[in-house]
């Protein structure tokens, strides 16, 4: 049986998080150390990770910085979450499953990026009722407790989340959106100010911006599912879980935002999106070794209680 410790605490969110805006109420976090857990033998050459290309927004931000930032920010949740006794301990049956299954990825992340040969990869387990996950610049990887238990995730599952969030860090998305933003914010402010807009056109400048910045970020979901599904096909995870992961996710989530209007590509796209790169990554798992421990979901955590108005 896990360990109790305090699955229902609130701790803010870290900015540079790259984690998704799933539907209401469906939203995932993902922390973690990666150590020791099984690591694998590589793949031969005809199972390769696609293209890795960075965007040129990147470059107007610096790596070492955000990498920075998000370290300060990650230690930052863990104090918090230590402070409310929701950080799980190193024993925990569900913190071990999240590491032997991210142990298993990390020796095929540096294919995409080098730098990630070098980034102190950790995964962290962080008790919240919230169905989120995310992996910060850097390798910083937190799951919350709620999806894990409302999802009732297999590994496969666990996996897939884990590939993606996982794949939002190896291809730099915080960082391009950094980039995007500024360059974008900003000359759309010099054109308003050229103009003769004024406030009214400041105004408009960053509505534009934000938009923009929107239509980017789905983009960057599409490429972190599609990397994400071949890291784990590599670690031995069957990327069929994809399409049974935003099954659930949309089952949990009720109502979702028009997709012109999310940040990420809707549930039924999402899905469709999945099954058509399932031909060229079902190769991949087959001929991947397969991990020898299995792991069962937490219990179900039992209804909050209504406040009294």
């Amino acid at each position: 049986m896990d360990r109790p410790f305090n699955t229902t605490a609130k701790l803010p969110r870290p900015s540079l998080a790259t984690a998704c805006r799933c539907p209401q109420h469906a939203r995932r976090l993902f922390t973690g150390s990666l150590l020791g857990a099984g690591l694998v033998a590589a793949l031969p050459a005809a199972a390769t990770i696609p293209e890795c290309k960075r965007s040129k927004f990147a470059s107007a931000v610096s790596a070492d910085t955000v990498e920075s930032q998000a370290g300060r920010q990650y230690r930052q949740l863990l104090q918090k979450a230590g402070s409310d006794r929701a950080l799980a301990p190193p024993d925990h049956p569900q913190l071990q499953r999240l590491k032997y299954i991210g142990a298993r990825m990390v020796p095929f992340t540096s294919e995409c990026n080098s730098r990630a040969a070098q980034w102190q990869w950790e995964v962290n387990l962080i008790g919240s009722r919230e169905i989120n996950a995310f992996c910060m610049p850097g390798g910083k990887i937190a799951f919350y407790f709620g999806i894990l238990s409302e999802l009732q995730l297999s590994d496969d599952e666990v996996a897939m989340i884990m590939g993606h969030e996982a794949a939002h860090a190896l291809l730099e998305h915080a960082r391009e959106q950094m980039g995007k933003n500024t360059i974008t914010t900003g000359a759309l402010r010099l054109g308003a100010a050229l103009l003769g807009w004024g406030q009214v056109g400041d105004v408009a400048a960053q509505g534009a911006g934000q938009l923009a910045s929107l239509a980017y970020s789905r983009s960057d979901e599409s490429e972190a599912d599609a990397l994400g599904l071949i890291m784990a096909a590599k670690a031995g995870y069957d990327p069929r879980a994809g399409v049974t992961l935003w099954q659930k996710m949309g089952a949990a989530g009720g109502g979702a935002p028009p997709q012109m209007l999310s940040t990420h590509p809707s549930g039924p796209a999402r899905i469709k999106d999945i099954e058509s790169k399932l031909p060229g990554v079902m190769p991949i798992f087959d001929a991947a070794p397969k991990p020898t421990r299995r792991f069962s979901p937490p219990p179900r955590l039992p209804p909050a209680p209504q406040r009294s108005r």
